[in-house]
């Protein structure tokens, strides 16, 4: 039972640690930046596909972060690095409005006055099926029952009807503004 309890607590150099801590920190990176590229919509609407991929991902990842490491502490070092990491990237993005327009994105009109935005619509990967059943789900049968439909940065299609009143501010007009 030492043993085991021994090998548990094994711990890697002070360079090991190190290595580690730099693999995650490009790793994340790497990640996040494929994971952006992939668009919002993707990400917004996760399927089991999406879920599957983010498992193997995790587990893809773990073995180059890791550099072989299988103790507890290298697996405290990477966690902790990634936590940190995470946190002061959010912190980055709270602080600078570039930084998190260029990774979150900002809303895209998908559909206006009725008629759909093609061009978006492809550019953001979205199909007239999809959108359809955005303008489904808000009630609506045709496109010519809504106003304004928004591929909002969360990845989820936002629709006004009609006959709604549409309340905008600068920031809105600049970001739904159509070529």
């Amino acid at each position: 039972m030492s043993d085991w309890l021994a090998h548990v607590f094994d711990h890697p150099t002070l360079d090991g640690c190190g290595i580690i801590a730099l693999k995650c920190l490009f790793i994340y990176f790497f990640l996040i930046i494929g994971l952006r590229l992939l668009g919002k919509r993707e990400l917004g609407q996760m399927n089991i596909y999406d879920l599957i991929l983010i498992i193997v991902l995790g587990n893809a990842v773990q073995n180059a972060m890791m550099n072989g490491d299988n103790s507890l502490v290298g697996g405290l070092v990477a966690a902790t690095v990634l936590l940190v990491v995470n946190r002061l990237f959010g912190y980055v993005m709270h602080r600078s409005s570039r930084i998190e327009k260029s990774m979150v994105g900002q809303p895209v009109l998908l559909l206006n006055q009725g008629k759909p935005v093609e061009s978006r619509m492809r550019r953001e990967g979205i199909s007239y099926e999809q959108l359809m059943q955005a303008l489904r789900e808000h009630g609506l049968v045709r496109p010519e029952d809504a106003k304004i439909a928004v591929l909002e940065i969360d990845g989820s299609i936002s629709v006004v009807p009609k006959e709604a009143e549409v309340m905008r501010t600068k920031r809105h007009f600049k970001a739904l503004r159509l070529p």
